[in-house]
Parts: structure tokens; C-alpha cells; sequence
């Protein structure tokens, strides 16, 4: 448990804004492998993408499952493998 606020102790595993996964590849899943994946994209992920689309010139169907929406972000981010 933190002392104070943004502390941990030493060696704690953190998630969030500066913690690390550990480089563990296991927890980062193809979104093809999702459980969810065939849901409809998340209001996040539309926007987010309508602004990465836009950027980009693209147009993009409005109804992406949250996989297909997350393999455009990834594209338009620059973030393919």
C-alpha cells in the first residue's frame, strides 16, 4: 500500500500513468482474441478514432466492433507490429 499519494513500495507492480506491465506479452492480447471483441466499438474508441480518421483523411464505418476499432487506432496510430 502507498505511504503517501504517488509512492509504492519498492518493487511493487503498478498499473496506470507510470507503472509498468512488466513486458509480459501474455497481457497484450490481439484484439481478434478478445472476449468482447465483437462488441460495438466503445464511445471512446468512436471518438477517439473519428479524430485519428479525420487527421488521416480517412473515412471509416460507424458501426466497428471494439476489436476492428482498436486495430484501426493502432493503423492510424502508427502502432502496428
Amino acid at each position: 500500500m502507498p505511504s503517501e499519494a504517488g509512492e509504492h513500495a519498492a518493487g511493487e507492480e503498478t498499473i496506470g500513468a507510470t507503472g509498468e506491465t512488466g513486458g509480459d506479452a501474455a497481457l497484450e492480447k490481439d484484439p481478434a482474441d478478445w472476449v468482447s471483441g465483437e462488441d460495438p466499438m466503445t464511445p471512446a474508441q468512436k471518438s477517439y478514432l473519428d479524430t485519428l480518421a479525420r487527421q488521416a483523411g480517412e473515412e471509416l464505418p460507424a458501426d466497428l466492433t471494439k476489436a476492428e476499432a482498436s486495430e484501426h487506432i493502432d493503423r492510424l496510430r502508427g502502432d502496428e507490429g
